[in-house]
Parts: C-alpha cells; structure tokens; sequence
C-alpha cells in the first residue's frame, strides 16, 4: 500500500497566446502555410507525416509532427495523432505527409489511413477535415479530389 503514495497525479493546462490566430478556409491555404512549416532540404529526401490542429472557427491551433520515415513511408499512429488533438482541444484536424517522389497521386495505404483517422475522429469529435499529400511544386486535396 505505500506505493499507492507514490502515483502523481496528471493535470492538463491549456493556453494559447493571444496574437490573432490564422484561419483556414481552403486546400490551398492550407498547403501554403503546411508548406512554410515544412524543411525545404528533407521534402524530396524523406517522408514525413504532419498534423495540422484547428479549432471550432478552423483557426490554427499549431501543427504536429507525428513521423519521419523513409523515402516510400512513414508510420502513422492514430492514437498519437488523436491523443495531440485532444490534448490541445482541437475541433478539426487537416493530415498532411510528403511524397519525395513527387507524385501527387495517393496510394491505397493513403486511402486507407485517411478512412480509418476519419473513422476514429467521429467517435472523438473531431473532424478530419482533408489530408493534403505535398511536394516543394504543388499538392493533392483528399477533400478537392472527393475521396473525404
């Protein structure tokens, strides 16, 4: 019974800072600002998977580096994508990963990962908002391209 003594208990704070916050209205201006966050020297080395974090009025709440992978993959985990989300009380999530190859066509584990984080985000209540796949020359709207 003393090592009952020893457990801490978790606390949650939450605070943002007060300069405006960027809202996001649309696939383009959501690659932009994903674009500007993200190396211009690993874009075409490695591929990466990132989280961009909204809340209920789609403004920026930050962006989330979840993986780094090789050159044709990186492991997503949903539990650590969703465990960011609600830990900063985002409302609405947009994915977003690299392909260094530059193509801009997703593959069927895309696919699969967008329905199965969209899936897993409607019992959290957050929405999955797009999955935006990048390279330094353009990008490719899960949403715009109707697979959401």
């Amino acid at each position: 019974m003393e090592n009952i003594n020893k457990i801490t208990e978790i606390q949650v704070s939450y605070s943002t800072p007060r300069n405006e916050k960027v809202k996001v209205q649309n696939s383009e201006e959501s690659y932009k600002l994903i674009l500007a966050c993200w190396s211009k020297h690993t874009i075409e080395l490695q591929e990466e998977f990132k989280v961009l974090l909204l809340n209920n009025s789609n403004k920026v709440l930050g962006i989330y580096s979840c993986s780094k992978g090789g050159v044709t993959g990186t492991l997503v985990d949903a539990k650590l994508v969703f465990s960011v989300a609600l830990k900063c009380n985002a409302s609405a999530i947009i994915l977003t990963h690299n392909h260094p190859s530059g193509t801009l066509k997703p593959s069927q584990a895309d696919i699969s990962l967008t329905n199965k984080l969209k899936e897993a985000g409607t019992y959290l209540d957050v929405k999955v908002l797009d999955h935006l796949i990048i390279t330094k020359d353009g990008y490719f709207s899960f949403s715009d391209g109707g697979l959401m």
